[in-house]
């Protein structure tokens, strides 16, 4: 998929582009690349988890 040039997909495009080209560059093993996501995806899982269960334990404590 294309888009526009300099537009905000654009750039989000090719830094995923820049970081793939580098792992296939220093021949990085597909399972590694693999890995490197899970744990990327993972983080921010919990990130946004702990992110939760502050609001909710704050939105707890104002109807109490």
């Amino acid at each position: 998929m294309d888009y526009k040039p300099y537009s905000t997909e654009w750039h989000r495009k090719r830094y995923l582009k820049e970081a793939l080209d580098k792992y296939f560059d220093d021949y990085v093993d597909v399972e590694i690349i693999r890995e490197d996501i899970y744990d990327i995806l993972h983080s921010r899982a919990s990130e946004a988890f702990d992110e939760y269960n502050r609001v909710n334990k704050l939105a707890e404590s104002l109807n109490d």
